[in-house]
């Protein structure tokens, strides 16, 4: 926190009730009650803290008292409206809804009223946005127009959430404070995304696969990234990673190995993954800015490859790192025909260089992480930051069912072997059976009929299949009970069936040292410690099977949402996981 920022909490802690109430005024849109609440529990041993107490006091009210706070906000319109706060005003100004087209000005004025007759409250957005720079009225229409198309119970839990950003804002705004980093490393991001293969730019969508033309082009900007940065070492190496070293202040000492993937899924979102490239960055740029050297090195790796969209690869480029990298991996074709060995070569790869890649553990003290969290535990709990204590155990597989095509009009219903009847059949199995643990979870993420015809009865059938659990005792539970109800339907249907198993992955424990120390980073920020297991696979489970790894959670925005471009944290969020990472480099360092 900025001086002032210290001056301005020490000042509130110590203020009367009075004088206190009077300064946290506009925080909540006419409802002073929100700060009431909140000052009983001073002294705020942070900005940080004082959010979250703030929110939590909103979720600790009655539902009757949370429905007047979100119909207290007023509705966003394009002229400035009775009973609007003075710092309602100024952020729709700012957000320039009062200089809106005459179009937009309508058809603002129509979704408003649309929204009131569905939810009963105003639509609820802050419009300054997640950058803190403010939204778009475009960007602010399309919100309002998703957001008609949710439940009451979720909107008016997203309308809370909104509010606590508003909140949050103004907060910032009273004890000038800026997260000028956090700000920073959010333009990095938006700087990124500006790549994306063909087939996905022209559509404003992003899809960064591993080798395109796209994803070189991001190595490459992550290069001279780092560069830029100060790192005293920068080099892409055999399969694409983009690795920077900052060398510790004596020579033999342990490093500290950390990053995440710069690849993405199709349509996906701008942080999964570059967020833990960016944060370590950050961090480098200031020490190296103030010409300081820690105990121990900082060695930020840019994977290449995690997510398996290309090729049936996935962690093919923290593998090689582990020294797991799959020869026969180099065989493998895409959909278009070109093997994963010649996709290497004409990227300027040497294949013949991957086993020189393998890290020697003794030279590190671990591997950390830092992701967004891609669910929604975080956002319920108003936190910024979690600690995950272990990555869920997966196994996936590609899967095809063949039965017999015939016409759809001439097929009696009873003598049909329909490959895509069998498979609805199953899949309605497969999230029943994953219910049943509670916490596991199975995915039908692909689904393609060759050849299928409007007229034709499915012959052939292609899907893949994802499986998670906490544990690898229960993933493989129930992995030989979806199996085994595949081959049932098949065998009743007198269909045939093919599995080919692309990925296991091993449960991974965060290591209880690096767990702890990332913990007492986030106290340190003066924020409640939250654990939490993550159910993504990340770059962490590969190293976790080499050296000891933890990882810390940022939070999303829109209910957590992640592989979408909805995906999204905000700077200032970005800026705490950056104080985060500072305090657990100089942890490790002591």
């Amino acid at each position: 926190m900025s001086d002032e920022t210290t001056r301005t909490l020490n000042w509130l802690n110590q203020a009367s009730v009075q004088e206190a109430q009077a300064w946290m005024d506009g925080i909540y849109e006419h409802s002073p009650w929100v700060g009431q609440a909140a000052l009983s529990q001073r002294p705020f041993r942070s900005l940080a803290h004082l959010k979250w107490v703030l929110a939590d006091s909103v979720t600790q009210a009655p539902h009757n008292q949370q429905l007047a706070l979100v119909k207290a906000h007023p509705m966003l319109a394009a002229q400035p409206a009775k009973g609007l706060t003075r710092e309602s005003s100024q952020e729709q100004q700012r957000a320039g809804l009062w200089q809106s087209t005459a179009e937009q000005a309508q058809q603002l004025a129509d979704l408003n009223q649309q929204y009131l007759n569905r939810f009963g409250w105003p639509f609820i957005v802050a419009v300054r946005g997640p950058r803190g720079n403010g939204l778009t009225p475009d960007a602010i229409l399309q919100a309002l127009q998703r957001r008609l198309r949710q439940t009451p119970a979720v909107e008016f839990h997203e309308c809370l959430r909104q509010i606590h950003r508003i909140a949050e804002i103004r907060l910032h705004d009273k004890c000038h404070h800026h997260a000028a980093l956090g700000a920073e490393v959010w333009d990095w991001h938006a700087w990124l995304a500006q790549y994306s293969d063909p087939g996905f730019a022209e559509q404003g969508q992003l899809s960064v696969s591993y080798l395109t033309q796209a994803h070189q082009s991001c190595a490459e900007t992550i290069r001279l990234g780092m560069v830029a940065c100060g790192f005293d070492e920068v080099h892409i190496d055999a399969v694409g990673n983009v690795v920077g070293r900052y060398h510790p202040a004596q020579a033999n000492a342990r490093y500290l190995l950390t990053g995440s993937h710069y690849d993405t899924v199709r349509n996906g979102g701008a942080y999964d993954g570059r967020l833990g490239i960016f944060v370590p960055m950050a961090c480098v740029r200031s020490l190296a800015s103030a010409g300081r050297r820690l105990p121990i090195g900082i060695e930020v790796v840019a994977f290449a490859e995690e997510e398996g969209q290309r090729y049936k690869a996935t962690f093919l480029a923290s593998s090689a790192l582990v020294g797991q990298f799959d020869r026969a991996w180099l065989t493998q074709r895409d959909d278009q025909g070109i093997g994963l060995q010649d996709a290497m070569i004409a990227a300027g790869k040497n294949p013949r260089d991957i086993p020189l890649l393998r890290r020697d553990p003794s030279q590190y003290l671990g591997f950390v992480e830092v992701h967004i969290e891609q669910g929604p535990v975080l956002h319920q709990h108003h936190l910024p930051l979690g600690v995950v204590t272990a990555i869920n155990g997966s196994v996936r597989y590609l899967i095809e069912i063949t039965g017999v095509a015939s016409h759809a009009g001439t097929s009696p219903m009873h003598q049909r072997h329909d490959a895509v009847a069998a498979f609805a059949e199953w899949a309605v199995y497969v999230e029943q059976r994953a219910r049943q643990d509670g916490d596991s979870v199975a995915t039908v993420g692909m689904l393609h009929v060759p050849q299928g015809s409007i007229n034709v009865v499915p012959g052939l059938c292609r899907f893949s299949l994802d499986m998670r659990a906490p544990t690898d005792a229960q993933r493989d539970d129930l992995a030989k009970d979806i199996l085994q109800r595949l081959s049932d339907v098949c065998a009743q249907r007198g269909l045939q069936h093919h599995l080919e198993e692309t990925v296991r992955a091993a449960a991974a424990p965060s290591d209880p040292q690096l767990q702890q120390a990332w913990e007492q980073a986030v106290a340190k920020l003066g924020l409640p410690v939250h654990r939490l297991p993550s159910g993504a696979g990340h770059d962490a489970m590969m190293l976790h099977r080499c050296m000891p790894q933890a990882m810390l959670f940022v939070r999303g925005e829109n209910q957590g949402i992640s592989h979408n471009p909805l995906e999204c944290t905000t700077a200032d969020d970005m800026q705490l996981a950056i104080d985060a990472f500072d305090t657990l480099l100089h942890l490790l360092s002591s």
